[in-house]
């Protein structure tokens, strides 16, 4: 048993401004008992191709200070939302992974870049400026194997089944839907893939901004193996903490053996790397 704080937090153009409430956010959720805290996708700087190369740094830079320490100050395990990663002339998507001593354990790069143009909604073409990660991110910690992706990751149920072959109990995803895709897809995308890997997962998004170039849906939200919705925020800033128990794992996948009936022999997983 523990507990998740997901830290809906509002994002603007300011980015030392960002980094203050992301504080202030994690912060809520540690007093609260959380001891792994999420912040949203890309929460240092607006959700724009124009905006991630001049907020984008290296690993170890700014924002990576910032997450080390806080993770270190509060004693928290932290999944870094999101942010622009800059190397050997590219941008990626990352998501940054530390322990409770402000050590990275891993990092995601988001696999699934957010290319969409749907008449009359929403048009964003990430491949304009970033570069696809090549790895599933599956980490050990003492709480249980930690599974992380990006957004548009969830879309693509069989880089889910990787991760839960992988042994993933708890599937962390910062994630910036929209308000064409969010109110149709945000929830039944999460309770799939909960379901379909008999696993918590968890997304984390921008609080909305109505006001912004590109408007997040909100909604953070929890699911639980059998796809139940356990918690869940409105479209404000917010912190939820809500109790993770991994021995609902064995009740869930004993009731419904999915995990145990797959026919991995009929199955050719594609391993990214």
């Amino acid at each position: 048993m523990f507990k998740l704080g997901l830290c809906q937090m509002q994002v603007t153009g300011d980015k030392a401004a960002n980094l203050r409430r992301a504080e202030t956010l994690l912060r809520q959720a540690a007093d609260r008992g959380a001891n792994l805290a999420v912040l949203p996708e890309m929460f240092n700087c607006p959700y724009e191709n124009a905006c991630f190369p001049l907020y984008g740094e290296p690993a170890g830079g700014e924002t990576w200070q910032f997450l080390s320490g806080i993770a270190k100050e509060l004693g928290i395990w932290l999944v870094g939302g999101s942010v622009p990663e800059l190397e050997d002339g590219k941008i990626y998507n990352t998501s940054y992974i530390f322990s409770p001593e402000g050590k990275e354990l891993g990092r995601h790069r988001k696999v699934h870049l957010f290319d969409i143009d749907v008449p009359g909604g929403q048009r964003f073409m990430e491949s304009d400026t970033l570069t696809a990660g090549d790895s599933f991110t599956v980490v050990d910690t003492p709480l249980g194997k930690l599974g992380v992706a990006i957004c548009f990751d969830i879309r693509f149920s069989d880089f889910f089944r990787v991760m839960g072959d992988l042994g993933a109990q708890l599937i962390v995803i910062p994630a910036a839907f929209n308000m064409t895709t969010g109110p149709l897809h945000w929830d039944l995308a999460f309770r799939m893939r909960a379901l379909d890997n008999q696993c918590f997962v968890a997304g984390c998004s921008p609080a909305r901004d109505v006001n912004a170039s590109y408007v997040a849906y909100g909604h953070s939200l929890v699911c639980d193996p059998w796809g139940t919705i356990v918690a869940q925020l409105d479209e404000k800033e917010g912190v939820i903490v809500t109790d993770i128990d991994l021995n609902d794992l064995d009740k869930y996948r004993g009731q419904i053996p999915i995990l145990a009936g797959r026919r991995t022999d009929l199955y050719r997983t594609e391993r990214l790397r």
